[in-house]
């Protein structure tokens, strides 16, 4: 099954929140982890954040990244290609979206997954508005 994570899904897969236990168990179920190529500056933003706020030490920080990093390694990235850009402003022109969350869509359904992981109720609505199978963590 391939399962499509956006930012607000995948991170809880490297900080403990409401979610997580789903998000675990959903890359255990993947035959595919998808994401966009945007994951990687929205996490990483993320997790600077949280050192900044003084939740994680820079240690943490770093085992986080590289965690990330590994995991990236081994998932399917969608560019930022034309299909791409073109479900993106098709779903902004339809659906209250902000402009990354409407690439994660789009980048889900130019690589056709099997679902759609999101934390925002607001995106699960859009994506499961252009199709896609959505599911809640």
């Amino acid at each position: 099954m391939r399962v499509f994570f956006d930012s607000s899904a995948f991170v809880k897969r490297y900080i403990s929140e409401p979610g997580t236990e789903s998000v675990l168990a959903w890359c255990d179920q993947a035959t595919e982890i998808v994401l966009s190529g945007i994951i990687l500056p929205e996490i990483i933003s993320a997790f600077c954040r949280l050192q900044r706020e003084t939740r994680i030490t820079q240690t943490q920080y770093r085992q986080l990244k590289s965690l990330l990093l590994a995991d990236i390694e081994d998932a399917a990235l969608a560019d930022l290609s034309p299909e791409v850009l073109a479900h993106a402003i098709a779903n902004i022109e339809t659906n209250t979206l902000r402009g990354m969350d409407a690439i994660h869509i789009g980048s889900a359904l130019a690589l056709k997954v099997d679902v759609f992981l999101s934390a925002d109720s607001r995106q699960l609505d859009a994506a499961s508005r252009a199709g896609l199978r959505v599911e809640a963590v």
